[in-house]
């Protein structure tokens, strides 16, 4: 078992910029790809951004790209999500979640997930 724990969600103004964290527990950290996914009301859930086990390879949605960097600390089990230039169109409730050592895309391949944090945008 893989326990995962979110943080650093919030309110913040269109333009700003928010880092969620997500730490680990259980199995070995590093044997694991990481997503950092999001929902929005009335919406399925996506995958916006991951990382490799080794932090060598990542994945972004076009929606993201050059505004949100994921990032990991082996050392101390916890994957990043940094997000810069935010806006109202990215509030959702953010969840972190593990999966085998390569990133896939679907949410079904993840074995674990965050409980989420919520990030509000406002405009």
């Amino acid at each position: 078992q893989v326990q995962l724990v979110e943080s650093g969600g919030g309110l913040v103004q269109a333009g700003g910029s928010l880092r969620l964290s997500c730490a680990a527990s259980g199995r070995t950290f590093n044997n694991y790809a990481m997503g950092w996914f999001r929902q929005a009301p009335g919406k399925e859930r996506e995958l916006i951004a991951a990382i490799s086990w080794s932090g060598g390879s990542t994945y972004y949605t076009d929606s993201v790209k050059g505004r949100f960097t994921i990032s990991r600390d082996n050392a101390k089990n916890t994957v990043y999500l940094h997000m810069n230039s935010l806006k109202p169109e990215d509030t959702a409730v953010y969840y972190c979640a593990a999966d085998g050592g390569v990133i896939t895309t679907g949410a079904d391949e993840y074995d674990y997930w965050g409980q989420g944090t919520q990030v509000t945008v406002s405009s």
